[in-house]
């Protein structure tokens, strides 16, 4: 097949598509070619026309690599693309090296994450039983590895674990339990704050240190149980007894050697429920751990079944724990028991429970008195109406739980205009320090106790996107409730009339005489017996090891503090106070924007309105 142009010279020139002339008649029409163009003269035209192909020569279109051949335009594409990919990533490695680098993860921390990280080292230094390497307290080590062995027919195996109470060596599971489930509670609100302070982990651990020997103490495999442990260890020095115990004798846990008592009680609802509280907000804060969790929930209803079918308070009949922690009421618990129950299952009942008007008026919801609003280890009624108020502002049910969760959110409020120094339901010290225990002593575990629950009501506010209460006809905004909570969580951080840090380590001034046995006596090989350690309690030389994180007991009414051992009023710290001021620190620490979790609370509560089922399938003849 051939195609017919113009000849430039006239004439038609013809253009073979398949060109089968050999190499020798190529060379034979050039040659002849090149005679003719010998035996006449050629314009200009005519030699441009002829001459110049002959000396370009023509780029190929194809590139022969070896083992492929590849066209000559993809070819150059690809290796200009690599050459400059090269090249940039060489200038961006240039500027990355260059540049000065914004750290914004790393910024410098704040005093309540710097005093957050001490907070969370006093429970390393409060474990009893076998130690893990990793517990960081250098001067202490593995004590009471006999605790709870040896009594035959018991439904416990041992009770080696836990934690002890103060700068004793007692396991007191009530106000125990408080403090772990401030810990968990704190976690859940605030883990992203936790995550940047690097103590996420940390925090945890110590949870699971709780948790674990919560479980020891009563038949936690059971669906039902008729009695529990209510303490390991006895400090009753009343009457001038001598007998060896955990009070009378000044020595390290390690060097322990007198029989220590455990308590049991069948009559105990309130330590029941915290504890039962304590194990249903762990299992939230150990969610993902499946296994673990429904272990943890399964104690916390075997617990609540117990407070409720066997009622009592703990600390009656004469029990030593009347002389330390003594319960005032019951009703209490039941409603924070409740809430935290319904928060780990999901099971309206325990929500039935804890919005029922007649155990919310036992546990004093509706009429007030001296000291309303103050959250401790014996009165948890100001942390169960805000725990319930969460769940009007975020998830609002409605019938049949509104009015009475409205009257909890109305409480709340009322606690939290009584914080505000502008109202007159607690006095304050010249120098500031709320008196929520009004006058009497060891104050701060209630402040801090009260800083959190304002914090975080202020965070649940702002999560919800009102910016304020009202007190009376007065609106308020959120923010005087955080300033409410920085002042006091400062005054105990330094800013007070002593410019004493009441936290031990935190600052250049802070208590060196904590009443601690284990801080007071050195690590020295030396195995001081039960009279053998008094020496340390009374010499007026600080400790010296360092109870890093310990919140002492703290100043009194006028501001004034003693830094003596003797005074435990003064000197002694305990875990409760220390879940206390670890929960504020953490809720104050970081970007206000952080917030809360509004989320993961909920995890295990059903949709208030279940999505309907799909629509029948279209109707065919």
């Amino acid at each position: 097949m051939s195609m017919y142009g113009r000849d430039p010279w006239g004439g038609s020139l013809e253009i073979n598509a398949a060109d089968s002339a050999t190499d020798d008649d190529r060379s034979r029409n050039l040659n002849d070619l090149d005679r003719a163009a010998l035996s006449r003269t050629l314009d200009e035209t005519q030699q441009s026309w002829l001459l110049g192909p002959a000396e370009q020569k023509k780029k190929k279109k194809y590139v022969d690599l070896g083992c492929i051949i590849v066209s000559r335009k993809i070819f150059v594409w690809t290796v200009g693309s690599i050459v400059a990919a090269a090249l940039l990533a060489g200038l961006i490695t240039l500027i990355v090296k260059t540049v000065p680098r914004h750290r914004h993860n790393h910024a410098p921390a704040d005093n309540y994450s710097l005093a957050l990280h001490k907070a969370l080292m006093f429970f390393n230094a409060q474990r009893s039983g076998k130690l893990p390497k990793h517990n960081n307290v250098s001067w202490r080590g593995s004590s009471c590895l006999s605790d709870g062995k040896g009594k035959q027919g018991s439904f416990y195996k041992d009770l080696v674990g836990g934690y002890y109470d103060a700068g004793d060596a007692i396991k007191f599971h009530f106000p125990a339990s408080f403090a772990m489930t401030m810990l968990s509670w704190s976690v859940i609100e605030y883990s992203a704050k936790y995550e940047a302070a690097g103590e996420l982990n940390h925090v945890k651990e110590i949870i699971k240190w709780g948790a674990d020997y919560f479980l020891k103490t009563f038949n936690s495999s059971s669906d039902t149980i008729n009695t529990m442990v209510a303490q390991v260890g006895r400090g009753d020095t009343s009457g001038g007894s001598i007998t060896p115990n955990d009070h009378y004798c000044w020595m390290r846990p390690e060097d322990i050697d007198y029989e220590r008592l455990v308590t049991e009680c069948s009559h105990c609802s309130d330590l029941a429920t915290e504890m039962a509280a304590s194990l249903a907000s762990a299992s939230i804060v150990f969610k993902d751990n499946r296994a673990y969790s429904q272990k943890l929930v399964h104690g916390a209803r075997t617990l609540f079944q117990f407070a409720r079918d066997q009622r009592g308070r703990y600390s009656e009949r004469g029990s030593e724990a009347a002389i330390f922690y003594n319960s005032t009421s019951y009703w209490d618990e039941f409603v924070w028991g409740g809430a935290w129950l319904y928060y780990a299952t999901g099971n309206n009942s325990y929500l039935q429970l804890a919005t029922n008007p007649g155990i919310a008026k036992h546990a004093g919801a509706f009429w007030g008195g001296p000291d309303y609003g103050v959250l401790s280890w014996d009165n948890k009624l100001a942390g169960a109406q805000l725990l319930l108020s969460r769940l009007r502002l975020f998830l609002n049910p409605g019938y049949p739980y509104e009015e009475i969760l409205r009257t909890f959110h109305n409480q709340t409020s009322i606690i939290m205009c009584s914080y505000l120094p502008i109202f007159t339901k607690f006095n304050r010290t010249r120098g500031g320090l709320i008196e929520l225990n009004h006058g009497r002593p060891q104050p701060l575990q209630y402040v801090v106790n009260a800083a959190f629950l304002a914090t975080l009501y202020s965070d649940y506010l702002e999560a919800a996107d009102t910016p304020g209460w009202y007190c009376g006809p007065n609106f308020y905004s959120t923010d005087v409730l955080r300033d409410f909570a920085k002042t006091q969580i400062d005054y105990i951080l330094g800013k007070n009339p002593r410019k004493m840090s009441y936290v031990v380590g935190f600052g250049n001034h802070y208590p060196k005489h904590v009443h601690h046995r284990g801080a007071s006596i050195p690590k020295n090989k030396i195995r001081y017996n039960c009279k053998g350690g008094w020496k340390w309690r009374d010499t007026t030389k600080p400790n010296p090891n360092t109870l890093v994180g310990a919140m002492v007991a703290g100043p009194d009414r006028h501001d004034g503090f003693r830094d003596v051992r003797t005074n435990y009023n003064y000197t002694e710290p305990t875990i409760a106070g220390n879940a206390g001021l670890a929960a504020a620190l953490v809720a104050l620490s970081g970007e206000k924007t952080t917030g809360i979790d509004k989320n993961t609370i909920f995890s295990a509560v059903p949709p208030m309105f279940p999505t309907l089922p799909p629509p029948p399938a279209p109707w065919r003849p």
